[in-house]
């Protein structure tokens, strides 16, 4: 009998691969279609293909994604230091690209409240 922390071992892998693949997938149909669309977004978009269509259930990636998640600093730290790069950019144009950033949040969670609670009202009127 293996022990439960190879299991959750190898499940983490395997969580891993599926979750790589996608990116993989993504970035060749990107450079294939030559689409302006990066790599990553594309194969988020065809990881929400798959749990739309019931291939893949979004616990069978938990353990792989909340990995990734609680390491996501890391995935920032390269952009971060490249900044040092531009500091006068940032003094001179610093409050604009503040600005940008503020109102993109703003509409990402609106957009994102808005499509909650429009998926919320039309789940409860098809399950009565």
């Amino acid at each position: 009998m293996k022990p439960p922390a190879f299991n959750r071992f190898v499940r983490l892998l395997a969580e891993l691969a599926v979750l790589l693949a996608l990116y993989k997938v993504g970035g060749v149909l990107a450079a294939w279609l030559a689409w302006p669309i990066p790599g990553g977004v594309i194969g988020l978009a065809l990881l929400l293909l798959l749990f739309a269509a019931g291939v893949l259930k979004p616990a069978m990636l938990q353990l792989g994604a909340g990995v990734l998640m609680a390491e996501m600093l890391l995935f920032f730290i390269p952009a971060l230091m490249s900044l040092l790069d531009y500091g006068s950019l940032l003094r001179d144009e610093g409050w604009r690209i503040l600005l940008v950033i503020g109102v993109s949040t703003l509409l990402v969670m609106v957009v994102t409240a808005v499509t909650v609670e429009w998926v919320c009202r039309w789940r409860l009127r098809h399950d009565a």
